[in-house]
């Protein structure tokens, strides 16, 4: 019995290596690829590719390469919500205290999506859905998540996701963004000034440590966020996303 409890749980591990290592590629990946990576045999590795595309948690494409499959979906968009739930309590703090709209986002394919946001109560604020999804070099969250990536993987997704300009401010090109985020690792924090929407200004940073690469942020009118404002917003930010990661360690811990 307890070879076979060891084996089981071997097993379990394996089959989430192989689909982290999948989602690591951010693209499909080949089964030598895998193995190696995983330094695992091929026929296994084959063998729990097969059960993994037949449950539909992966799929195998034409090219006979691997990608995650579509009941990864749901259980994404649970986490998502279930993370939004514990990042907005810290939002309505960063709220309560700077008077802007707080928001969180995290990297979902080659997009940013926004999972939790905590409104400002003026009548002129900033509103995103939840839910929305937006490239990642015209955003503050955006370039935050960008940031935490090396310059290859970031080449890789504005050259799927494209680079549209929302505005005469938006960066229109992967020198100019690579440029930006070094700026942005050298100072901790990323800023979109009318990059995403004319008449915005936007904070954001990266939350460390977390499962999906995820950044919060303020926002608010130009007239209100300005440097001044970025002297009170930047420490609580980065205060506040390590709150945020700390909770979700725990959680993981209690879990």
């Amino acid at each position: 019995m307890a070879e076979k409890a060891t084996g089981g749980v071997q097993s379990v591990e394996r089959v989430f290596e192989l689909l982290e290592l999948i989602t690591s590629a951010r693209e499909e990946v080949s089964l030598s690829e895998l193995a190696e990576a995983a330094e695992l045999p091929l026929p296994t590795i084959h063998r729990l590719l097969r059960t993994l595309v037949s449950l539909g948690y992966v799929r195998q494409l034409p090219n006979r390469r691997y990608g995650l499959g579509p009941r990864l979906i749901r259980m994404g968009e649970v986490a998502s919500r279930q993370l939004g739930a514990w990042a907005r309590p810290h939002l309505a703090s960063v709220v309560e205290q700077l008077g802007e709209t707080a928001n969180m986002a995290i990297l979902d394919g080659d997009m940013a999506t926004y999972v939790a946001q905590v409104p400002s109560a003026h009548s002129m604020r900033m509103f995103t859905e939840v839910g929305r999804r937006v490239h990642t070099h015209a955003s503050g969250v955006g370039k935050a998540i960008l940031a935490q990536l090396g310059d290859a993987q970031v080449r890789g997704i504005v050259a799927r996701a494209g680079m549209p300009t929302p505005t005469e401010h938006s960066i229109a090109d992967p020198d100019s963004l690579l440029e930006e985020l070094s700026r942005i690792r050298a100072r901790g924090y990323s800023i979109d000034d009318n990059e995403q929407e004319l008449g915005v200004r936007c904070f954001a940073v990266a939350v460390p440590g977390m499962p999906s690469l995820t950044a919060i942020s303020v926002s608010g009118p130009l007239t209100r966020v300005d440097e001044h404002f970025a002297e009170r917003a930047i420490p609580i930010l980065t205060h506040t996303a390590g709150l945020i990661a700390a909770d979700v360690e725990n959680a993981y811990r209690a879990s």
